[in-house]
């Protein structure tokens, strides 16, 4: 036995090694380094070691080398008195994916944003079109509803409007979408995204397909379900039915995105089948955003025949996102007709507060502005949830706040894209991805008539170890944003 343990020796020690190297450390380090930059004094704030504490952190070549109590200089130094000091939040549903929705976001304190649900036809073009152009970190899912849009021929832009909508698939064309999947996967996609509501055509057998070609390297599926609201037999929990059916048949994980604007009364139901999924050992995520209001485009198929029975508002309750003017049945044919983005104010306060209070829900924005035009949550998503609802409200504590924006979304992706594992946390040999704001002024400012307005109370934020906001101001020519990119091989 005594020579058993000692050849085993050697082993267990490199076992050992290994193990700690892949852990965050926030001992003292060496506090003479030559880093690029301090921070001082700040409240660290990490979610997944649970630190809390006054330190000072030391940043070089774009990683947090150390943080120490101990006193540390760089060449240049953020003093963070009275701040926190966290992991940079993580939106894994952003549309707008161009300059001007990155400014919002990183006005508001993200320094990673991802395009999951509806992702791209085309994942190299995507990433190659903002190479070395972004201010923040940036990925992409392929997108089966793309896919289908470029099979079918279908002219729509960010929704299909024609074939891709309203016509079967064939088998050769759902062989063609697998085929641009697993392309779509080998070229650095970060999962597989599905927005079926907009694709109504799109037979359940076509959908398992598309999860067996995610589930062949354990690829994620981001699903905006199939159907809205209380209506059977097409109601919010069939819908979710069948994508946790078709989890557990192909093996590929699921994220069921902005689940208060799709279960509206029945979230709290919705919630309970995601816990009961997970308890039986399936991997399913779930995410909402902070606010009362939806928005899409009026032309898509959200808004066909018996919108208002399925989603229990009328048109009174939608605002067109250009002009802020509520909508009349006239005014509605008329914009469903031209085309264009419509807010629609049909969920309750009660189920968004219940739903951030779930603790395996995530925070993402499913933000788009365009012009200045949009919706609130494209500019204010994270600061909401820590002024709101953190600060003002008192549903969730800062730290699960924190939790929620950073390592929950980071979690989601590491997987499939294990760079994830160093980002989502603030600690030794994490990404220097930080966001420094203060905690008693911290608050959205954007609104349904105003959506591009910037939060208050962010001072600091660091992307990849460059200060692009500072003392609340954007830094303007600052591109240190890089691709987050999937590894996963057929």
């Amino acid at each position: 036995m005594k020579r058993l343990a000692k050849l085993l020796m050697p082993l267990i020690l490199i076992i050992m090694t290994a193990m700690i190297s892949r852990q965050c450390k926030t001992g003292s380090g060496n506090e003479h380094g030559d880093y690029d930059l301090v921070i001082i004094n700040g409240r660290v704030m990490d979610p997944e070691s649970g630190l809390d504490a006054v330190r000072n952190i030391g940043i070089k070549e774009g990683t947090v080398r150390v943080i120490t109590e101990r006193n540390i200089s760089g060449r240049d130094t953020i003093n963070a008195t009275g701040l926190v000091v966290a992991p940079g939040f993580i939106d894994i549903h952003q549309h707008g994916q161009d300059d001007e929705n990155y400014r919002y976001k990183v006005l508001d304190g993200v320094t990673t944003a991802l395009e999951l649900e509806m992702g791209t036809a085309d994942v190299e073009r995507w990433y190659s079109e903002r190479k070395d152009k972004a201010i923040i970190n940036h990925g992409v899912s392929v997108g089966h509803v793309k896919l289908r849009m470029e099979v079918m021929n279908d002219p729509g832009g960010f929704a299909p409007v024609a074939d891709a909508v309203y016509k079967p698939a064939t088998d050769e064309e759902i062989l063609k979408m697998k085929i641009g999947i697993e392309k779509g996967l080998n070229e650095g996609a970060l999962g597989v995204g599905f927005g079926l509501m907009y694709s109504p055509a799109s037979s359940k057998w076509e959908i398992l397909e598309m999860f067996r070609a995610a589930g062949r390297t354990k690829a994620p599926c981001y699903v905006h379900i199939r159907y809205g609201g209380r209506t059977e037999p097409n109601s919010c929990i069939s819908a979710l039915e069948e994508v946790i059916a078709a989890s557990a048949v192909s093996g590929a994980p699921l994220h069921v995105v902005h689940v208060t604007s799709i279960g509206f009364g029945l979230t709290p139901a919705m919630l309970q089948m995601i816990k009961e999924s997970r308890s039986r050992s399936l991997d399913v995520t779930v995410e909402c955003y902070p606010y009362t209001a939806t928005q899409t485009t009026i032309e898509s198929a959200v808004y066909n025949e018996g919108w208002q029975e399925q989603f229990g508002i009328d048109y009174e309750d939608l605002q067109w996102a250009e002009t802020g003017e509520r909508l009349t049945a006239e005014s509605f044919a008329k914009y469903r007709k031209s085309g264009g983005m419509v807010i629609a104010h049909s969920i309750s306060e009660d189920v968004v507060r219940s739903t951030i209070a779930d603790s395996i829900v995530i925070i993402a924005s499913d933000g788009m502005i365009d012009s200045g035009k949009g919706h609130p949550r494209g500019a204010g998503s994270f600061s909401r949830v820590l002024g709101k609802y953190v600060r003002e409200e008192g549903v969730i504590s800062l730290m699960e706040g924190l939790r929620k924006i950073t390592l929950m979304p980071a979690q989601r992706l590491e997987g499939i894209a294990p760079g994830m594992k160093d980002k989502g946390r603030i600690c030794a040999g994490a990404d220097a991805d930080i966001t420094i704001f203060d905690p008693g002024k911290i608050i959205d400012r954007a609104t349904y008539s105003e959506p591009s307005l910037s939060p208050e109370g962010i001072s600091y934020v660091l992307v990849n170890g460059v200060l692009v906001v500072s003392e609340g101001l954007l830094q303007e020519g600052m591109h240190p944003g890089k691709g987050v990119r999937g590894e996963t091989t057929f």
